[in-house]
Order: structure tokens, then C-alpha cells, then sequence
């Protein structure tokens, strides 16, 4: 740009829309204010949020921690439970469950992944029994299984320190809490409902919002956190939206909270059912429910039949309902727009990565923040990565509708004939030979992920890691003895998980 006067830094920062994106991003931008940058979130009170997201993956301790919060606060402010991984009901065949869980499965030996070496013991006909449970072996696992948690260890070499945890929050009392945060560090909030954007000098940027009451809010940078309708990013800018429902049928969703009839388990469920699957998330004062599905395969009315028949207790609130197409923006930053949240795409909530992709939005943001003159390397760059993290979520997610044995409903008959994408289609393709996972450093899910899911969707492999027969058997299975040994003493010894949060973070609330 020629113009000196459209140069230099960020001054005026503007976040439309308020929720867990907003405030998420509200929060992340207010160590900008220390530097004189003007940051205000517009929201507004008469535009509910979507609100149905409480699980999260470990990732958001990294955030809170950026943030400096004190966990146990954040726990007691957002009625927050410990999440250890997730239990699959009825995904393979009708009636099967396995947990994926956070945390590692053993530990590495000679630069052979622990998995392969309990591949190699279960695949010998002598002592195939003696390989147990995978599960066995990880510590987050089987703490899962006995409803126990603790932190994790300091000291690298216990295995207490390989457990990995997440948590079961409300969302709504998180944006709450968050917007507390951001709000005594500078940003301003202001409420109102945008009728009007002025286009800047180009065509790829904003100038102004002007609210109903006629008030003009004007910026430098806007972040759209508007959710599925992507005010700014779509209404405006008509970035296009990339589709992916041919791989991701579901797209609909109704949710209701029900009363809790039991402690809280450390781990969210997911039951697949006859045209989507139905979430189960315990907080400490309730618990979320919810079925995504179909509309081809069920219609509204009988989802939500299906839902409140499958409650553990009394409903606490009127379902509510949404819609959505599973895909993402072409483009999350255009010119000096970039779309965080829902408004930059959606993957429905099977392995509850929303939460997530706002905070790698809002990372990736800070770490390409621009000046005034938006360089097109930077905006490249962003909607490159941003690009690659959508797909390589979206693959992990088809894996659990492709692979499967069910063909009890035209739903599940279309998932198993499906045609995939080929980066998982390669994936799926070198597990089933040999066990073997290999993953881009910047991918999400980790190698113990797309084990836990493979295996507990019935890809077994046809072979292992050929390294491991140079190595002795015994050595093998003394190997895996001592570590299910360790593993078990150590899960059985950790508090209850009601109990943890009773003494560290429960809510003073009823």
C-alpha cells in the first residue's frame, strides 16, 4: 500500500460477537492493551450463542495457563469436572465400548513404540492372553475405568506423569468467566446488534460496524466470532465454504441438560445410535446431553424423543436445537477480517476439538499478528495451517463412522460404504498392515490417539514392527508384566474422582 497513513501498527482492534470464541479471543488479545491497542468485543443480548460445547481435549490448560489461571478457580467458576478421554459406545459393533484416552500407552524401548511390542505378545498364539487390554498400560485409561484421578507427577520417570487429562465445563460460564478476565485488563465490551458494515478503501477490507442504535464502531482489525453465519467473513467478504457433509452426514444437533443421578465419571461417552450418536458430559451440578444427527435419516421431533428417552435423570431445561453443514471457510482471513470459532468452520463435536480450533485460531493469530498494511504472506500463511489443522481433525473424526462393522440402519450402511479422503484412506491402510502410525508434527491427535481409535474400532493389524522379534519374547513379556503391574497399583491408589474435586474445586454453587 502506497498510502503512509494505512501503515504501521494494530491500534484498534474489534471482536464481533461475544460467547466462547469471543471471550476466548477477548482474553488472548488483552495483553495488547498493555501496549496501548484498543481491543472491544461487540455482543449482543439479544442473540443467543450455541452453547452446547463442555467437553474439551488438554490442550485448554495450555491456554488457561497462558492466561494465568488458577485451575482450581476456573473449576469451581465453570462447575468443571476432570475429563480423562472418552468412552465410543456401540461404534464398531452394537454393544462393543473402548475408551480414548489422553496420556501414553507404556513407554518406548529401544526406539519401538510401546504399542508395537503389545502387538507382537498378542499376536503369538502362546501368550496372546497374557497381552490383556491395552488400556492396561496407560495410566489415564485405567484410572478412567476405576472413576479415579489425580494430577499428574512431576517426576518424568513415574508413570503418574504420563497421565493426561481435559475437562467437562459449562461453556456458558466459562465465556462468564473469561469475560471477567478480559474486562479487568482492558477490554472494552459493548452491547448492541450490528445492522450495518462499511467497506474500506479496499475490497477485501472493513472500515466501521454500525450498531442499532446508530452507533459506529470503526477498527483497524476485526476478528469475526459471529458463529455459523460468519457476519463478516461470509455476509460481507463471501469467502465460500468449503462442504464436507459428504463424509460428515450429520447436520443437526439438539441438546438439554438432566439432572445428575450419580457421582461424576472422568470421561465424557459417546453412544452411537440409529442416525448420528448421542453425548453424555458430567459436571458437578448436571449433566449435558445431546444427539447429533442426520436430518436425512431422522427428523427433528423423533431425535429429540430419542434424546430425553436416553436421559439418566429429570431434564432440567427445554431441548435446544441447531443446524450446521460439517466443513470450514476457503479463506479464515481476508484482507483484515479473520474468523474465529464457528465462524471459520465446524467438525461436529465427536472428539470435542470446537474449543480447540478457537484456540489455535487465536495462536496463530498472535503469532502473525499484523501491521496495517495486512502483508499477503502473513494472511497465506495463516489460512495454510488453519487449512491443515481442519483436515487433519476431519479425517480423525471419518475414521470413527468409516471404520465400522454396523449395517443396522441405512445411516451406518452409508458410513461403511463411503469413499474417504486419501490421506486416511493411507492412514488406515499402513496401520492394518503393520501397526504402524506416522503423523505431520503440527497434527492434533497424537500416535497414541489414532491407536486407541483404530484398535477400538476393530482395525487390527495383520502384522507389527519387525524390531520388536529381534529382541528376546521373554524380555517382551517381562516388560509388559512389570508395566501392567505399575499401571494398576498406581490407578487404584489415586483418589475417586468426586472425591478430588470435593477437596481441591467444588462449587459453592447448589
Amino acid at each position: 500500500m502506497s498510502d503512509d497513513a494505512e501503515r504501521g501498527p494494530i491500534k484498534r482492534v474489534v471482536i464481533v460477537g461475544g460467547g466462547t470464541a469471543g471471550w476466548m479471543t477477548a482474553a488472548a488479545m488483552a495483553r495488547l492493551c498493555a501496549g496501548g491497542v484498543a481491543v472491544t468485543l461487540i455482543e449482543s443480548d439479544e442473540i443467543g450463542t450455541v452453547g452446547v460445547g463442555e467437553a474439551t481435549i488438554p490442550t485448554l490448560r495450555t491456554f488457561n495457563a497462558m492466561l494465568g489461571i488458577d485451575e482450581d478457580d476456573f473449576l469451581r467458576a465453570t462447575q468443571g469436572t476432570f475429563k480423562l478421554g472418552i468412552e465410543f459406545v456401540g461404534w464398531g459393533e452394537i454393544g462393543e465400548r473402548y475408551l480414548h484416552p489422553f496420556g501414553t500407552y507404556g513407554r518406548e524401548s529401544q526406539a519401538i513404540r510401546f504399542h508395537q511390542f503389545w502387538l507382537a505378545l498378542r499376536q503369538d498364539r502362546r501368550f496372546a492372553k497374557e497381552a490383556g487390554r491395552l488400556d492396561d498400560y496407560n495410566i489415564t485409561a485405567s484410572a478412567a475405568h476405576l472413576g479415579r484421578f489425580a494430577r499428574p507427577a512431576g517426576d518424568p520417570t513415574t508413570v503418574l506423569s504420563t497421565l493426561g487429562y481435559a475437562f467437562h465445563l459449562d461453556a456458558g460460564l466459562y465465556a462468564r468467566y473469561l469475560r471477567r478476565h478480559a474486562e479487568d485488563r482492558g477490554i472494552r465490551r459493548v452491547e448492541g446488534c450490528i445492522v450495518d458494515v462499511q467497506r474500506g478503501a479496499r475490497a477485501d477490507m472493513i472500515a466501521a460496524v454500525t450498531l442499532k442504535d446508530g452507533r459506529v464502531i470503526d477498527g483497524d482489525l476485526f476478528i469475526d466470532c459471529s458463529g455459523f453465519r460468519g457476519l463478516l467473513i461470509e455476509d460481507c467478504l463471501k469467502t465460500g465454504y468449503e462442504d464436507w457433509s459428504r463424509w460428515l452426514p450429520c447436520d443437526r444437533a439438539v441438546a438439554v441438560p438432566c439432572r445428575s443421578v450419580e457421582p461424576p465419571r472422568p470421561y465424557t461417552r459417546a453412544t452411537a445410535d440409529a442416525a448420528g450418536w448421542r453425548w453424555r458430559i458430567p459436571l458437578q451440578h448436571r449433566v449435558g446431553n445431546g444427539y447429533v444427527y442426520a436430518s436425512a435419516h431422522i427428523d427433528d421431533a423423533e431425535a429429540e424423543r430419542t434424546l430425553i428417552a436416553g436421559l439418566d435423570g429429570e431434564p432440567l431445561a427445554a431441548p435446544r436445537r441447531l443446524s450446521f453443514t460439517a466443513g470450514r471457510r476457503r479463506r479464515a482471513w481476508v484482507g483484515n477480517v479473520v474468523a474465529i470459532g464457528l465462524a471459520g468452520g465446524f467438525i461436529e463435536p465427536l472428539e470435542s476439538t470446537s474449543i480447540h480450533l478457537i484456540q489455535t485460531g487465536i495462536a496463530r493469530l498472535l503469532a502473525l499478528f499484523p501491521d496495517r498494511d495486512f502483508a499477503q504472506p502473513e494472511t497465506d500463511q495463516y489460512n495454510r495451517m488453519t487449512a491443515l489443522e481442519y483436515e487433519q481433525v476431519r479425517d480423525f473424526i471419518i475414521l470413527h463412522y468409516k471404520a465400522t462393522a454396523r449395517d443396522d440402519t441405512p445411516f451406518w450402511r452409508r458410513c461403511r460404504a463411503m469413499e474417504i479422503p486419501d490421506t486416511l484412506a493411507a492412514k488406515i491402510a499402513l496401520f492394518r498392515s503393520s501397526g504402524r502410525v506416522f503423523r505431520q508434527d503440527d497434527d492434533l491427535f497424537t500416535l497414541d490417539s489414532w491407536v486407541a481409535v483404530m484398535l477400538g474400532q476393530n482395525i487390527m493389524p495383520d502384522g507389527h514392527d519387525p524390531l520388536v522379534d529381534a529382541l528376546p519374547i521373554e524380555g517382551t513379556r517381562r516388560f509388559l508384566a512389570h508395566l501392567r503391574d505399575i499401571v494398576g497399583r498406581t490407578a487404584a491408589a489415586m483418589p475417586r474422582h468426586a472425591d478430588f474435586i470435593a477437596h481441591h474445586c467444588r462449587s459453592a454453587w447448589p
